[in-house]
C-alpha cells in the first residue's frame, strides 16, 4: 500500500488534533463527570496526560520517520487506553454516563473508537519504518 509522507504527517496532526479535544470534551477540566466515571484513568490529571501525548504527536508530525521507536510507543500506549476504554465500555452503563452530562456520555462513547483507529495508524506507521529502514 502507498502512503505519501503527507498523508502520514497529517495523521500525527489529527491524532494530536484528537487529544486536545479533551480539553472541549472536559471543558477546560471543569466537567466533572468524566473523572466520576473512570476516576483512575480519567481524572483531570489522566486527560492533561491524553493532551500531553497529543502534543507528543503534533511534536513528530513533520520529522515521524526520525523516531520509529517512539512511533512503537504511541503504538503500545493507543493499545492500552483502547483496551482500557473495551473494558470499561464492556462493564459499564454508558447511558448514565449521558443521562449527568451529553458531552461526557459523548466522550465515553467515542474516545475508544479513536483509540483503536490511532493505534492502527501508529502500528502501520512503525511497521513501515522497520521496513523501509531494514529494506534500505
Amino acid at each position: 500500500m502507498i502512503v505519501k509522507n503527507g498523508t502520514i504527517t497529517n495523521g500525527f496532526i489529527i491524532a494530536g488534533l484528537m487529544n486536545a479535544s479533551v480539553l472541549i470534551f472536559s471543558r477546560l477540566f471543569t466537567n466533572q463527570t468524566i473523572p466520576e466515571f473512570d476516576p483512575s484513568v480519567l481524572s483531570n490529571f489522566g486527560l492533561l496526560m491524553i493532551l500531553v501525548w497529543g502534543l507528543a504527536y503534533l511534536s513528530v508530525a513533520k520529522n515521524y520517520y526520525k523516531v520509529k521507536w517512539l512511533i512503537g510507543v504511541f503504538a503500545v500506549e493507543k493499545f492500552i487506553y483502547s483496551c482500557v476504554w473495551t473494558n470499561w465500555i464492556l462493564n459499564n452503563n454508558i447511558s448514565y454516563v449521558y443521562e449527568k452530562d451529553k458531552m461526557a456520555g459523548l466522550f465515553y462513547s467515542t474516545y475508544g473508537i479513536n483509540d483503536w483507529a490511532f493505534f492502527v495508524f501508529f502500528t502501520f506507521v512503525f511497521i513501515r519504518l522497520f521496513k523501509l529502514k531494514n529494506d534500505g
